[in-house]
């Protein structure tokens, strides 16, 4: 008789939840009897996760904001420890999340417990020797940013770079072929604003994001909404008169001339849909403090990171003001040269990060090295 192989799948915020469900899909295509278990959102729901814990219940950013949510923190890694034991998994799929999922790998080594870890942390930008700690309790490494099997080289670490699964997001989209009338907007030219995803991020963001509006008339800025988060933290964009487009944010970028976007996933995303950008972030200023003494490259948007050069304008911090935030724009908008030098890096990126199915790559992989156990 054949066991179907159980495997326990963890993420801890929304891109990894898509990512982690698009993973699971390609792995249950190659083996339908695969059982899979875990900790995610929607998305792994909706792929075919039995969902222990949902991320929500845990999702913390920063520095200061993990500091406080301690407590809460180490409920949830009980938990799904707990969960681990009882589910006695053949291997443990980590997707991100590395505050959380590192812990989760030491937990797992411990316990004699496959890891392997898709999307790895990103040791590369701040204490750069946890990259020890993860060669000491991964048995496989799945890379999506093609910078960073060159840095675990230094750690004598072997890490597959499987391609980038926004690509895999991107082939599948189609635009909506009636986007203006479904939402019903009007044909000025539209400047989209993505204040992230999640609530801490939105909050932080947002009231400088709206204070543009009055400066550019001509054009109709749209907010890039997340559903599940509720309309009440876009209230304010609302009440300054901006309508909120939930759930189409391809479909948004796809129609948009320019973009204001939180650091994050956003920002590759933006890029490969060719929308002229200005990242930008703000955290409370304990956070920033230490992020600052800690960090150690010199960008903090993927799009530069990929790039080794600045592509795009980051206003972090003090920075991200309506002043700074106004002048950039302009650019955009005005300066045609300047627009197309950062079109220019776009496609140098996406040369960079190669072809699609990264996900199908990593399923592959993944099931290989089960078997041979």
């Amino acid at each position: 008789m054949n066991i179907p192989k159980k495997l326990y799948i963890i993420s801890g915020e929304r891109s990894g939840d898509l990512h982690a469900s698009n993973l699971v899909r390609s792995l249950l295509s190659l083996d339908s009897n695969l059982l899979i278990r875990g900790m995610g959102g929607s998305y792994s729901k909706d792929a075919g996760v039995e969902l222990a814990v949902n991320y929500a219940e845990v999702a913390l950013m920063g520095f200061l904001e993990v500091v406080l949510g301690f407590r809460k923190v180490l409920k949830y890694l009980k938990l799904v420890k707990n969960d681990i034991l009882a589910y006695k998994p053949d291997a443990i799929i980590l997707v991100d999340y590395g505050g959380f999922n590192m812990k989760i790998a030491a937990f797992a080594k411990e316990n004699n417990i496959p890891v392997h870890y898709y999307i790895p942390p990103k040791v590369w930008a701040w204490n750069q020797k946890r990259a020890l700690k993860l060669k000491a309790t991964t048995d496989q490494i799945y890379s999506i940013l093609p910078f960073e099997p060159v840095f675990f080289e230094k750690y004598d670490m072997n890490v597959h770079y499987v391609g980038n699964p926004l690509l895999d997001e991107l082939s599948k989209f189609k635009p909506h072929e009636f986007f203006f009338q479904k939402n019903e907007l009007s044909y000025q030219p539209i400047i989209a604003l993505l204040p992230g995803s999640r609530a801490q991020e939105i909050n932080g963001m947002l009231d400088r994001m709206i204070k543009l509006v009055k400066e550019f008339p001509n054009a109709q800025f749209l907010i890039a909404g997340v559903g599940d988060l509720g309309k009440e933290i876009y209230q304010r964009g609302v009440d300054a008169g901006i309508r909120v487009i939930y759930d189409q944010t391809y479909d948004l970028l796809s129609h948009a001339i320019a973009a204001v976007v939180t650091s994050g996933t956003a920002t590759l995303e933006t890029a490969l849909f060719r929308v002229p950008q200005v990242v930008v972030y703000r955290t409370s200023s304990i956070s920033y403090a230490i992020a600052k003494n800690l960090i150690r490259v010199p960008y903090i948007s993927l799009v530069n990171l990929i790039a080794d050069r600045e592509v795009v304008k980051e206003l972090i911090q003090n920075d991200f003001s309506i002043p700074n935030l106004k002048a950039e724009l302009q650019q955009i908008l005005g300066n045609q040269v300047y627009r197309g030098h950062m079109l220019q890096g776009y496609d140098l990126i996406k040369e960079q990060i190669g072809e699609g199915s990264a996900s199908e790559t990593a399923a592959g992989l993944i099931l290989k090295s089960i078997d041979k156990k």
